[in-house]
């Protein structure tokens, strides 16, 4: 059974720095690829970072590019995102999910991690 869980979260001033970190367990496949989507209050889930374990390929939104830098831990089998120079836009729940690479659809999914930035 796969099974994500998310940690790091905060409350954190503009301007400031968080880390979050996903750890993944019961995965059975090796070319998979994770990823970080957030939720903010009446707004859709959106995608913000993710990365391919097989190639290290890393993608962003625009939103985040130049400020969130997404990396993993192979052998852990631990992704993290670092989150610098936040806003308070990027207030949101923050997921990780689990894909095969070529798929679209994200497989698995943690329950989140609240992320607060404040003025």
């Amino acid at each position: 059974q796969v099974q994500l869980v998310e940690s790091g979260g905060g409350l954190v001033q503009a301007g400031g720095s968080l880390r979050l970190s996903c750890a993944a367990s019961g995965l059975a496949f090796t070319n998979y690829a994770m990823g970080w989507f957030r939720q903010a209050p009446g707004k859709v889930r959106e995608f913000v970072a993710g990365i391919s374990w097989s190639s290290s390929k890393t993608n962003y939104a625009d939103s985040v590019k130049g400020r969130f830098i997404v990396s993993g831990d192979t052998a852990k089998r631990e992704m993290f995102l670092q989150m610098n120079f936040l806003k308070p836009e990027d207030t949101a729940v923050y997921h990780c999910a689990v894909k095969r690479v070529g798929e679209r659809s994200w497989e698995y999914w943690g329950q989140g991690t609240q992320v607060t930035v404040f003025l």
